[in-house]
């Protein structure tokens, strides 16, 4: 038996929900380990949709226990909404099936704000923050200033964190001009919500440890895209967290050894939100055919994806990062139009030829896709479930791409529905 860790191998919008879903329905425990509210998975169950943003896939299925590990940053009013919102669906959250761990940290009020200050003031050099305070509270949390969730405990706690740290945002609040924060305001605020959230508190790192022991099926669900990362993503451009999948551990306080296999979550062409570079974008009629078909549109915020083909150099540069060791490719059936598809198999930089991403954000603004044509297929592949009913032309698509980034493709998905998912290689059962 091995635990999962799932993860997007762009820029996030990978389709993630689906696939975490599918393998949810065979886990017991399924843990987020990073990223906050920012992050949006689209589940559809029996036609029902489930649009979560903070809580774990597996909360829509009986007998999972959903985790908000230590690596989550957490805005608690959003989540007691989120919560409210998915109970309307029938859909029950209750201490005995969802924990958060104590050791989170919280997204307040003067977050957002500072997140939409910075963008605002940014211009044409903004990065594309979703302006839900991700970023500004990873940094209180670096900084050793930020409310974490054990900070409810106690209101004389809570009194001395809450005098820290609105010492540093209000000496910059005061510097922009803007209206200092009261620390007995948010006091009040924060305890009134208090009973909620902590109902939920758990020492995340030791139940796992539990699990484990009683072999518990743990699966790790990633939040955004390995571009995203902070350290291995197209910095500047780049999400507050790491998305990789060694941040399951470190994000969840489970042990390195815990995590037995990695699935990379990839789209069979490539989206992006935000601003940042983008190598493949097709800024034509097949880009917008590609968004119109894929339904591009961001979970949490409805902004618009920007569209482009398959880039193989960044998903190849994804999986040697990342340790990938299968890829589950989605949305092969937006392609079924195309008279002729492309994949990215190199770069140009100044008329030098590249086999990966340069580091500097000058060069990768700069630098031209290198591509393969293959032909299109021209017919439905949605719905298909097995693989030798693919196109002739769809499966050799599939098998260069396979061969290109060096992982293999574990699974094929054909449409939203979970069952349209052609299934070569079970991440539990290996």
């Amino acid at each position: 038996m091995k635990n999962v860790v799932v993860v997007g191998s762009q820029w996030g919008d990978e389709g993630k929900g689906k696939i975490v879903d599918w393998l949810s329905s065979q886990a017991d425990i399924v843990v987020r380990f990073q990223g906050g509210h920012n992050a949006g998975h689209t589940l559809v169950i029996d036609e029902k949709v489930f649009k979560l943003r903070l809580l774990p896939s597996g909360i829509v299925r009986q007998g999972k226990i959903s985790i908000l590990g230590n690596g989550v940053v957490i805005d608690p009013w959003a989540l007691l909404d989120e919560i409210k919102e998915i109970k309307k669906q029938g859909i029950d959250v209750n201490p005995e099936n969802f924990m958060i761990s104590e050791s989170s940290s919280l997204i307040l009020p003067f977050h957002q704000e500072m997140d939409e200050i910075r963008e605002d003031a940014a211009g044409v050099s903004k990065i594309g923050t979703t302006r839900r305070g991700i970023g500004p509270c990873y940094e209180d949390k670096v900084g050793r200033r930020a409310i974490r969730v054990m900070d409810l405990r106690s209101e004389s706690n809570l009194n001395d964190r809450l005098e820290n740290v609105l010492q540093h945002h209000n000496a910059i609040r005061k510097g922009l001009k803007k209206k200092i924060f009261k620390k007995i305001d948010l006091k009040k605020r924060l305890l009134k919500i208090a009973p909620e959230i902590l109902k939920f508190a758990q020492p995340v790192w030791l139940k796992l440890d539990l699990y484990k022991k009683e072999r518990k099926k743990i699966l790790y669900e990633g939040a955004q895209g390995i571009l995203l990362d902070n350290d291995h993503g197209t910095y500047p451009y780049v999400t507050s967290s790491n998305t990789v999948p060694a941040m399951a551990a470190t994000g969840s306080g489970s042990s390195p050894e815990t995590i037995g296999y990695i699935l990379g979550i990839t789209k069979a062409y490539t989206t992006r939100v935000g601003s940042g570079p983008f190598p493949t974008e097709l800024k034509n009629k097949i880009g917008e055919n590609l968004g119109r078909r894929g339904k591009e549109f961001g979970t949490v915020t409805a902004r618009k994806r920007r569209c482009g083909w398959f880039d193989g150099v960044l998903v190849r540069q994804t999986i040697k990062i990342s340790g990938i060791n299968g890829i589950a490719l989605t949305k092969l059936d937006v392609l079924d139009d195309l008279d002729e598809i492309k994949m990215c198999i190199g770069y140009e930089l100044d008329g030098k030829k590249l086999d990966y991403l340069p580091a500097v954000s000058e060069e990768q603004f700069k630098i031209k896709p290198i591509y393969q044509s293959f032909p299109g297929w021209k017919t439905k592949t949605q719905g298909i479930r097995i693989l030798k009913d693919l196109p002739e032309n769809a499966k050799k698509y599939i098998y260069a791409l396979e061969d290109f980034v060096g992982a293999k493709v574990s699974s094929i998905s054909t449409s939203p529905e979970r069952e349209d998912t052609i299934l070569i290689e079970d991440p539990f059962k290996i």
